[in-house]
């Protein structure tokens, strides 16, 4: 049987450049070369050569983080060169990285999550009113980036201004959003038509770390996850079926990952991921491997429905 010639994207232009790297060397670690031809490809120096080869490659594993891989720029271009990839297509990927718009949808399928205000660089931010509309703690962050890049927890109002200067070095606008304290969680979901809610897991970040930042992600030892999250049935099963909600309210395929906050009895869903963390011991794969499978099948799954996904596409090419 013939191998399946594999695309594996990644590194790229954003700021998370090094955690794709990082990720994309253990995806090429676990992947079966029984199955598999590899290709690697960087889009910051490889997308010519990725153009050039396209027609022999047969999918493609995209593990590209924030801007410019994981907001629908390369899913673009990986339809028109008629490449099937993993997750979600060009509207769900935009839709799920603008914090905004998500929200927005959230908002429109009532699935809750914390008050926020949005701002875009040139309009003026009044520190006084925010905290009138929203109280304190707040939480400051761009609304396209990802993994906590750019984001400040504010306690105190002549805070906000330094935190606004930070979001906007990032992003064009900002989410100002109303400080939850909770127990974070975060719930898989894995499908395309068929969606299976993964096992959730309970995150908590180490001292020094007032929420699930940058260096709490992806410093080793900095954060505890403990899955399955310990919370009972009911709670369980109202994380999961939010989370498959949050999926289907941006219009998402193959797989994500939201992050939610457990206030009492009370969920807000904070943001959903498209392309979840993908090293052996990132959150999606520690999930996966709970419910029985391991790093290798889950990335021959996400393979799988790429490929089942990519067949409906066909129908909008020209015969």
């Amino acid at each position: 049987m013939a191998k399946i010639r594999l695309a594996l994207l990644s590194g790229g232009v954003s700021s998370e450049r090094e955690v794709s790297l990082n990720s994309g060397k253990q995806v090429f670690d676990a992947l079966d070369k029984d199955i598999y031809e590899i290709f690697l490809y960087d889009p910051k120096t490889d997308l010519k050569q990725l153009v050039m080869d396209a027609p022999k490659i047969d999918a493609a594993l995209i593990i590209l983080h924030g801007p410019f891989g994981e907001d629908g720029t390369v899913q673009g271009l990986l339809d028109l060169l008629d490449i099937p990839y993993q997750g979600a297509g060009v509207l769900g990927s935009a839709m799920a990285m603008n914090k905004l718009v998500a929200k927005q949808l959230y908002d429109r399928d009532k699935i809750p999550t914390p008050s926020y205000l949005s701002f875009s660089s040139i309009e003026p931010v009044d520190a006084s009113k925010i905290v009138g509309a929203l109280g304190l703690p707040l939480v400051v962050k761009p609304a396209c980036a990802g993994s906590s890049v750019g984001m400040t927890m504010v306690k105190e109002k002549k805070q906000i201004d330094a935190a606004v200067r930070l979001g906007f070095e990032h992003d064009d606008c900002i989410i100002i959003e109303k400080y939850i304290k909770g127990i974070e969680l975060t719930c898989g979901v894995l499908g395309n038509d068929t969606l299976e809610a993964m096992p959730v897991i309970e995150i908590i970040p180490g001292d020094g770390h007032e929420f699930f930042d940058y260096s709490a992600k992806y410093v080793a030892g900095e954060t505890n996850e403990i899955c399955p999250a310990r919370i009972d049935d009911t709670i369980t099963r109202k994380v999961q079926k939010l989370a498959i909600k949050a999926h289907q309210a941006l219009f998402l395929k193959g797989y994500s990952r939201t992050d939610m906050l457990l206030c009492g009895k009370d969920l807000f869903v904070l943001e959903t991921n498209t392309i979840p963390g993908m090293t052996a011991t990132s959150l999606y794969p520690q999930s996966a491997q709970v419910a029985g499978i391991s790093f290798t099948k889950l990335l021959d799954k996400l393979i799988e429905l790429s490929i089942e996904e990519h067949k409906k596409l066909k129908l909008r090419r020209a015969r």
